[in-house]
């Protein structure tokens, strides 16, 4: 079947997706605490009402892994994967409508998760089934993957459904949020730590001449280690023409602090606990930091320069590791997976896509661990996501859905080699 006959045919369903996704919205899925059972409810009655046989694994109560499938043995397997769990509403007095309203207005799909990711969610689910409802000829397997926490950590999820041997595949798309035109084919790695100083306790109104404020030497450690994100870290040679395109696109976009990232280290001080009144000088500190490590520095590399630094500063101290064990990593740009994606968005937009390194770290690491090609691209605004007012374009949730069903043809038909 042609392209623009697959595309007429979406013309003609549309309405289902949208609301589709509205219905996805409803259905509550904070987490914490986790508990994804109303949104899995919605998934799996869609995909019985379309023919589809689903598997579940709920891996604590409440959260629901949802695997199914369509398509023959024997050929490319392609993964569409995706999380149906959201983060918090948080305060809901900063929300301009109920977060779970599902509200459609002027083109724009309101609530938690509407961006990150129950649209790039309901674009996948809607493909599978819009696929098998319209006969559309497959010579190799499309696998959905849903999973319930990928907002805390991916644990009871992907890493799981791995563990067990439930994830095989020669490509992957996870439909989170990403550019309109720009699915993200890399990310940074993970070099977070927590960082405990110890001091020595006495009577306030004798500081500085006894004890010794762990707080003060935690200070000068963080002042010590953010200048770590001043220093250029080498691009390698492979690397450095998609670092320029992810730049470029950064500058596109009026992301000018987005473009200057890609080759630093990222540092933020995200929590501090020390002391326990103003009275006591205080005997221990610990300060929790996120850093994300660009190309061309690993996770031992920059453990081993903090500690460095630690060492230089005549101070006692621990430091534990945190995140995930993750380097920067990627998929090629000239994959059959990306190359599928990123062509089929310039069919459908009419306008020239291509992929970027992303300036965070995302579950594609886990894929790449397995030797999975894995891409990231879906529907939002991306100034909205984790944010109160979440939502996110119709025309943008169309687009990508349109880009799914046709990458998940010429992919499994192989009209892309290898």
């Amino acid at each position: 079947m042609k392209r623009q006959e697959v595309l007429q045919l979406f013309d003609r369903q549309k309405d289902e997706l949208i609301e589709l996704c509205r219905s996805i919205l409803k259905a509550p899925s904070e987490n914490p605490p986790g508990d994804t059972k109303e949104v899995s409810r919605v998934i799996l009655e869609y995909l019985e009402e379309n023919g589809i046989s689903a598997t579940t694994h709920e891996t604590l109560p409440g959260r629901i892994n949802i695997l199914a499938e369509l398509g023959p043995d024997g050929g490319r397997e392609l993964i569409y994967c995706g999380h149906s769990d959201t983060v918090p509403v948080g305060d809901l007095s900063r929300w301009d409508r109920d977060p779970f309203s599902g509200d459609l207005e002027e083109g724009i799909l309101y609530g938690r998760g509407a961006s990150d990711m129950k649209a790039g969610l309901t674009g996948q689910l809607f493909a599978l089934a819009f696929l098998k409802r319209n006969a559309i000829p497959l010579k190799g397997k499309l696998k959905l993957v849903i999973v319930p926490d990928e907002e805390t950590g991916s644990h009871h999820g992907l890493v799981w459904l791995m563990e067990q041997g439930l994830i095989k595949g020669d490509g992957c798309l996870i439909g989170e949020p990403s550019g309109r035109l720009n699915p993200t084919i890399g990310q940074k790695g993970s070099g977070g730590f927590r960082l405990s100083v110890y001091g020595v306790s006495g009577h306030a109104s004798l500081s500085p001449l006894i004890g010794r404020s762990a707080i003060l030497d935690a200070y000068k450690a963080i002042d010590a280690v953010s200048k770590l994100t001043e220093k250029r870290i080498p691009v390698p040679e492979e690397l450095q023409e998609l670092v320029e395109t992810s730049r470029f696109y950064g500058r596109e976009e009026g992301l000018d602090h987005v473009s200057s990232i890609y080759d630093r280290i990222s540092f933020n001080v995200g929590r501090i606990h020390g002391g326990t009144a103003a009275n006591v000088i205080p005997d221990k500190c610990v300060v929790d930091i996120d850093c994300r490590l660009p190309f061309g520095i690993s996770r031992p590399e920059h453990y081993r320069r903090i500690r460095e630094l630690l060492d230089s500063l005549d101070i006692r101290y621990d430091l534990e590791e945190t995140g995930f064990d993750s380097s920067a990593n990627y998929t090629s740009p000239k994959d059959p997976v990306v190359k599928c994606v990123t062509d089929n968005i310039s069919f459908v937009t009419g306008e020239k896509g291509y992929g970027v390194l992303q300036w965070a770290c995302s579950d594609a690491r886990l894929f790449r661990q397995q030797g999975i090609p894995v891409l990231q691209y879906g529907p939002a605004i991306l100034e909205t996501i984790h944010s109160f007012n979440e939502r996110v374009e119709v025309e943008n949730l169309l687009e990508c859905t349109k880009v799914y069903i046709l990458a998940a043809m010429d992919y499994l038909n192989e009209t892309v080699e290898a």
